[in-house]
């Protein structure tokens, strides 16, 4: 990079930054910052001619948000927020209990099977900590279940509303980066169900280690007891699978798979009696103002992108990091680090979408494969949810639980190091990530 780009990309990151201080929206702090790229680089930098703003503006928004595969985004979202309004955490709580008593550490098992399932649904992690929590620590608590062991695993698997499929932040990666959203999602059932066995792993082996601190359990059951207590669950898992079974066998797009969901979700509402006019425009209007938010975030930094792709800056960026001959692994050790500091400042989304034009430019020219990279930036977004003092994640938890945010961040600790070793098994094996893509649609 020569002085004149580093100047330029020191203006455009320290006028964003001081824009999001003053609590400017994130998705008109970009557009702001692009206007300074357009408008006021090529007064600094010689040879670089001036651009006609609203013509840019125009052309990277419509680029950005006129996409077929965007569509899907509100059709999930909306899917969620009807199933939200439903009485599906008390229905998961009931259903998953009787099965999950013989494990060690039993009912604490609740949260993380809890939150995968629900993970599906919603595609978010605050509501996925958020729904589950409301149900299980009360009836935890109540039991004796050792509260900090609860609020740990709740808090860590709730992140994965962002990994399991449908995940809203895979699809905007995937609208960032170009890539295929169907593939991601395919790639993200291994380290999904991984980070599942970790989590689970651990409340075995920390239960069995520590025995007086689960109770005993509940009465046995019969097997036909266990399956009318699911009777409420067993609608919502098999929506879920044919949605996503829709995608994977090739069956239907995201965005018509997605349409399966709202029209699956409004008909169990009204089996279930709670589908009534004002959760109807109730969970409209939440998946609009969800959508609106993550289209402005899209839009305005498709603009900045346009702005620092013209300046030269990510091509220099991504030019001078292969000059130095930087492994690949320590490009992924400082990247994860990068985004566990912005994880204590901004939300996954922004994340993502701030850092894509500089970051993807690095990681196609190191080599990496867009879709491994795109699990790989999910789960560092995910660790990121439960990083003090910030962390989304966190919040939900201190407001469940009304706990000071460093008690429920120590009782995270130990989900937070789990993550960072799925973090790391993906990176030294990346065919957890690629195996299923691959086989699915060739490498």
């Amino acid at each position: 990079m020569d002085l004149a780009q580093t100047e330029a990309g020191l203006i455009l990151l320290g006028f964003l930054f001081a824009v999001l201080a003053f609590g400017v929206w994130i998705g008109l702090g970009l557009l702001c910052t692009g206007l300074v790229g357009v408008i006021v680089l090529p007064m600094l930098m010689s040879g670089m001619a001036p651009l006609p703003p609203e013509k840019v503006l125009g052309s990277s928004v419509w680029a950005a948000l006129a996409s077929w595969t965007l569509a899907a985004l509100p059709l999930f979202i909306w899917m969620g927020e009807i199933l939200f309004r439903t009485r599906l955490s008390e229905d998961m709580f009931k259903g998953l209990a009787p099965w999950v008593q013989r494990l060690p550490g039993r009912l604490m098992h609740v949260n993380v099977i809890g939150c995968g399932i629900f993970a599906a649904v919603s595609g978010s992690s605050a509501a996925t900590a958020a729904t589950i929590g409301k149900m299980s620590l009360p009836a935890l608590t109540q039991r004796g279940y050792h509260q900090p062991m609860a609020i740990g695993s709740l808090a860590g698997a709730g992140t994965l509303g962002l990994l399991i499929p449908p995940s809203i932040v895979m699809i905007v990666y995937g609208v960032a980066a170009e890539v295929s959203i169907v593939r991601l999602f395919i790639a993200g059932i291994i380290p999904g169900a991984l980070l599942m066995l970790l989590f689970s792993g651990y409340i075995a082996v920390w239960s069995m280690m520590n025995p007086q601190l689960t109770p005993p359990a509940d009465p046995p059951m019969s097997f036909r007891d266990k399956l009318k207590a699911s009777g409420q669950l067993i609608p919502v898992i098999g929506l879920v699978a044919f949605v996503m079974g829709s995608i994977y066998f090739g069956w239907a797009t995201a965005t018509e798979a997605a349409v399966f969901g709202v029209v699956g979700a409004l008909a169990l509402s009204a089996w279930g009696g709670t589908l009534n006019w004002g959760s109807f425009s109730a969970s409209l209007m939440g998946a609009v103002r969800t959508s609106c938010m993550i289209n402005l975030i899209l839009a305005g930094a498709a603009f900045l992108t346009k702005a620092m792709a013209y300046s030269g800056i990510p091509a220099a960026m991504a030019e001078w990091v292969g000059a130095q001959g930087f492994s690949p692994f320590m490009i992924i050790a400082v990247l994860t680090v990068i985004y566990l500091v912005l994880g204590c400042f901004i939300d996954g989304i922004s994340m993502i979408v701030l850092t894509a034009s500089v970051v993807l430019p690095i990681i196609a020219a190191t080599g990496f494969d867009l879709i491994w990279f795109g699990i790989f930036i999910v789960l560092v977004v995910e660790m990121a949810q439960i990083t003090p003092p910030v962390g989304f994640n966190l919040f939900v938890l201190q407001g469940l639980t009304g706990k000071d945010m460093l008690t429920v961040a120590r009782n995270t600790l130990p989900f937070f190091l789990l993550m960072l070793a799925a973090v790391a098994l993906v990176t030294l094996f990346p065919a957890i990530v690629t195996f299923l893509p691959n086989t699915m649609f060739g490498a």
